[in-house]
């Protein structure tokens, strides 16, 4: 489904402009005739001009064709045909300041600039018709800058509420979407709580009720239960426009009976595939705690955002690890913590610090930049 144009109102102002001046460049011709030095050159250069404006409207008016060599194509060929009232004006006419043969017509290059690609873009093509109305009278006069102060301000003032009517629905497009997902979620977390939630619950409560073997599945249940309980509350995962994610609740879906998380109350955004590699390795730090922290084992994941870095840091109470450990395992060919965690902090361009001793546990502590910098080991 193809989302609303936000600033399709300022294309259609544009055409309905380029029209309008149009028409007005045409009475301007009429009323002048007279006093040209060429007036079949004046003639030539309005059917031109009407050419280029029935294009012009057609390629604003449609998606398809709003472009970037179409606007500055339009510079281009306005500022060519404003140059012609060298040959068109008379000595008299260009003494006099009378209009050249474009007149306001030439306004609005600039607009469609900067509508498709923003304030400096408008500012940057207002100078270029300016320049070239300069040109063709021969001299920067007070007249000139005038009309480049109003042409450059007309691409800055235009162009600033193009680009700030796209990030106006560009948020309002990520409310919307997490709007439904949320609503998505309460009724998925609804259909969970009367179903699966309470089988669950049953199965735990009436296998620690009958002991024994039973009281393994209790536990097994309980666990499964407080991770799809995570997986409800947790907000829903999702990229922004801007390629960035937020991390809380890929770690979120983490907890369960065992392993508790803690977040920030607001949004860690970080770029997609910093917050993918972050998630995998506190997930490889929880597989960890699960094969070799020992029963009974808890684990404890902490998120803190601390504006130009985040701290990712998991920490258990179980068995720890000896001495010579993971150098014993790197020997011995296995490198699963070598590579899926310290790897992964040494490609975000991050540091990480590893605190365990026999029977008080283990704590990997990772701090990784805002903007990772990739590649370096």
């Amino acid at each position: 489904m193809r989302t609303a144009d936000a600033i399709k109102p300022l294309w259609t102002s544009a055409a309905i402009l380029r029209v309008v001046t149009f028409f007005f460049a045409v009475a301007a011709v009429v009323v002048h005739r007279h006093e040209y030095a060429r007036l079949w050159l004046a003639w030539t250069a309005l059917g031109v001009m009407a050419l280029w404006t029935v294009f012009t409207v057609i390629a604003y008016l449609r998606r398809a064709g709003r472009r970037a060599w179409v606007v500055w194509s339009d510079v281009v060929v306005t500022s060519v045909l404003l140059y012609t009232s060298v040959w068109i004006l008379s000595h008299q006419q260009m003494v006099d300041i009378d209009p050249l043969i474009t007149t306001v017509w030439a306004s609005v290059p600039p607009i469609a600039v900067a509508v498709l690609s923003g304030q400096i873009a408008g500012v940057t093509a207002g100078l270029v018709v300016a320049l070239a109305t300069g040109f063709a009278r021969g001299a920067f006069t007070t007249d000139v800058v005038r009309d480049a102060v109003l042409l450059m301000g007309s691409g800055f003032v235009v162009g600033l509420a193009a680009v700030t009517a796209r990030r106006s629905q560009e948020r309002m497009a990520r409310a919307l979407r997490a709007e439904a997902a949320t609503a998505e979620r309460e009724r998925l977390a609804r259909s969970i709580h009367d179903s699966v939630l309470q089988v669950l619950a049953r199965v735990r409560k009436r296998g620690n009720e009958l002991g024994g073997e039973a009281a393994e599945l209790a536990e097994l249940a309980g666990e499964q239960e407080e991770a799809l309980r995570a997986l409800v509350a947790a907000a829903p995962p999702e990229t922004a426009a801007d390629g960035t994610a937020d991390l809380r609740p890929r770690l979120q879906v983490m907890a369960t009976a065992s392993v508790q998380v803690s977040v920030p109350a607001t949004a860690v955004q970080l770029p997609e595939a910093a917050v993918t590699e972050l998630t995998a390795l506190v997930s490889e730090a929880l597989l960890n705690v699960a094969r070799h922290a020992g029963d009974g084992a808890h684990a404890w994941v902490l998120l803190e955002d601390l504006g130009d870095e985040v701290v990712v840091s998991v920490r258990d109470d179980g068995a720890g690890i000896p001495a010579g450990r993971l150098e014993q395992a790197a020997s011995a060919g296995r490198m699963s913590v070598a590579r899926s965690i310290r790897g992964r902090v040494a490609d975000l361009g991050g540091t990480i610090i590893l605190e365990s001793e026999p029977g008080a546990g283990t704590e990997w502590e990772v701090r990784v930049p805002r903007e990772p910098k990739r590649g370096k080991r």
